[in-house]
């Protein structure tokens, strides 16, 4: 329950909750949350069983977001597929783009020949509108 807090975490919280409910009633009060804790888990299972009796197939608590139950028990093997062609050919050609980056240009197409290069008194025109060495 604790698992993502720290030591220092804890006992901030521990020295907290004696400031604000005292010595007398904080375990009171740390005995209601665990019982409100309880019970919430207990309707979250108890949904999700009823979620799965009327479905007829079996639901986690994890498969309640939208998405996922939608993809999981609304969508066949063959749609899925289609929706996720898309991003796996993005996926391929990613993976494709960072081999062609990461082996030193080696697979990478001959590059372009350089520009030619202008006279210095053809870039300073009168008619261009800025200044090229500017820019």
């Amino acid at each position: 329950m604790f698992a993502n807090l720290n030591g220092w975490e804890f006992i901030a919280l521990i020295l907290l909750g004696l400031f604000i409910f005292g010595p007398e009633r904080l375990p009171k009060v740390i005995s209601d949350a665990l019982r409100f804790v309880r019970s919430v888990r207990n309707m979250a299972r108890n949904a999700t069983q009823d979620l799965s009796r009327e479905l007829g197939t079996d639901v986690s608590l994890e498969d309640l977001h939208p998405k996922t139950f939608i993809r999981k028990h609304l969508l066949s093997d063959e749609e899925q597929a289609e929706l996720r062609r898309p991003f796996d050919d993005l996926s391929r050609d990613m993976r494709q783009f960072t081999t062609d980056v990461n082996d030193g240009g080696r697979s990478r197409p001959p590059e372009m020949p350089p520009a030619p290069r202008t006279s210095d008194a053809a870039r300073h025109r009168r008619d261009d509108p800025y200044d090229a060495d500017a820019t």
